[in-house]
């Protein structure tokens, strides 16, 4: 009887100590995560600008009439919320960038960000 009861102690002992909560954030942390906290125009816009717009809509090459070089034209196109809904192909307005793929959401959540916290020139 004695050694039942020590095995059956051995039992539930194993049995709560393999079972525990596993937090999956903790356990598979995303390596790629989207931070959007504190977004700068220069640090995190112009980077954007420079790698899907700048092509076409520079200074040099004005296609469409639309210049994003430089904070003083890009806030333009802000404003009027013609640069976010662009890049995140609304209705309406022309979906950019054009011939190419759409932006990753991470880079328009980037930008949408951005906006929000006031599309300040820093």
């Amino acid at each position: 009887m004695k050694y039942y009861f020590i095995i059956a102690l051995a039992i539930v002992a194993i049995y709560f100590t393999s079972c525990y909560y596993d937090n999956e954030e903790e356990l598979y942390p995303q390596l790629n995560a989207c931070n959007t906290d504190s977004m700068s125009y220069t640090n995190n816009i112009v980077p954007i600008l420079t790698d899907y717009c700048l092509s076409c809509h520079s200074a040099s090459a004005n296609q469409g009439g639309v210049n994003m070089e430089g904070y003083n034209q890009v806030i333009t196109y802000v404003t009027d919320e013609r640069f976010l809904k662009s890049i995140s192909h609304d209705n309406g307005v022309s979906p950019m960038p054009k011939n190419a793929a759409k932006m990753d959401s991470c880079t328009i959540a980037k930008v949408a960000a951005w906006i929000d916290q006031g599309a300040l020139n820093n």
